[in-house]
C-alpha cells in the first residue's frame, strides 16, 4: 500500500512551540545618526536655519600622542556664593590635556569631577543655577588625592574667569598655589574672533554647539573645545592665543588713598575698585 504524502501541516495544538524567523538586525543607531546629520546639513544649506549640535567631550586616552610634551588643566568650580573668603566649593571639575609650545592641543589624559557637602545649606539661587541640591552633596567629599594626581604635572591651569575660580581653588587646597594660571575670559580677544560675548554659553552657541551648562566637568570639556577652535581647524586657535598671552609679565599698580573726585579719571585710565581681597 502506497504511503500518503501529507502536503498540509496539522493544525497547531495548544502548547506547541512556535518558531518565528526574524530578519537580520538593522543598524538603526548608525542609520539614525546618518539621517539626522543629513537633515541638519539640509536645513543649514537652506540658509533659513542654524543647527546646534550637542557637544560631546573628548575621549580619555591611556597613551597620548607624541609631539605634545606639555600638560594643561582646565578647572571649573561651582560654589555656594561669590566670596571665596566665606563661601565654599560644592563641585569641582578638571580636565587634563596635552599641548605643545605652539598652542596645539593633543589628547585628554585625565578627568576629575567631584561634589562636596558645604557647612551650610546650598542657597536656592545656586541650586536653580547649577542644579546641585543639598541631597546631591550630602555626605560627599572631593577626593583631594585624585585631584592632586591630575593637577601636579600641569604646566598651565586655565579657567573661564580665573579671577573667580583661582581664589576659591587656592582657598580649598595649597595644590593650586604656585601654578601658572590663565584666564580664557580676559586673555583671549573673543571679539576679534567674531564672538558677541565672553560667556561660555555664547562661545559654545556661536561655535555651533550646545552643552549641559553649569556642571563643572561639562563646562571644562566645553571650554576645551572652544579653545581648540571647536571645528578643530581654526588657526591660530584661541588656546594658542591664551598660551601666548598668559606668558606676558604683569605688574599691578594700586592708586591708594586717591581722592574721591579722581574716581572718573582713574577709571578712564583702567583702574578698578578693589576691596583688598584680590
Amino acid at each position: 500500500m502506497a504511503s500518503q504524502l501529507d502536503m498540509f501541516p496539522s493544525p497547531r495544538e495548544p502548547g506547541d512551540d512556535v518558531v518565528v524567523k526574524l530578519p537580520p538586525p538593522l543598524r538603526l543607531r548608525e542609520r539614525r545618526r546618518h539621517d539626522d546629520e543629513s537633515m541638519a546639513r539640509h536645513l543649514e544649506e537652506s540658509g533659513s536655519y542654524r543647527v546646534l549640535r550637542k557637544l560631546v567631550g573628548r575621549q580619555i586616552v591611556d597613551t597620548p600622542r607624541q609631539g605634545f610634551p606639555r600638560v594643561g588643566v582646565i578647572v571649573d568650580t561651582e560654589t555656594t556664593g561669590l566670596d571665596h573668603s566665606k563661601d565654599e566649593i560644592i563641585e569641582i571639575g578638571a580636565v587634563a590635556f596635552t599641548f605643545n609650545d605652539e598652542g596645539h592641543i593633543g589628547d585628554v589624559t585625565a578627568v576629575y569631577g567631584g561634589l562636596q557637602q558645604p557647612t551650610v545649606p546650598i542657597p536656592p539661587e545656586i541650586t536653580r543655577l547649577t542644579g546641585i541640591t543639598d541631597a546631591m552633596v550630602a555626605g560627599q567629599m572631593i577626593d583631594v588625592g585624585s585631584l592632586r594626581t591630575l593637577l601636579d604635572p600641569a604646566d598651565l591651569v586655565s579657567a573661564h574667569n580665573a579671577g573667580f575660580d583661582r581664589p576659591f581653588c587656592e582657598a580649598f587646597s595649597s595644590m593650586f598655589s604656585g601654578k601658572a594660571w590663565a584666564c580664557s575670559v580676559k586673555e583671549v580677544d573673543w571679539a576679534m574672533r567674531g564672538f558677541e560675548g565672553t560667556k561660555l554659553g555664547y562661545l559654545i552657541g556661536q561655535s555651533g554647539y550646545f552643552h549641559d551648562g553649569h556642571r563643572a566637568v561639562d563646562d571644562c570639556f566645553a571650554l576645551l573645545e572652544v579653545l581648540a577652535g571647536a571645528d578643530g581647524v581654526t588657526e591660530p586657535s584661541a588656546f594658542a592665543e591664551l598660551l601666548k598671552t598668559s606668558q606676558r609679565s604683569r605688574v599691578r599698580i594700586f592708586a591708594e588713598h586717591s581722592p574721591f573726585d579722581m574716581k572718573d579719571h582713574l577709571k578712564a585710565r583702567g583702574y578698578r575698585w578693589s576691596d583688598g581681597k584680590a
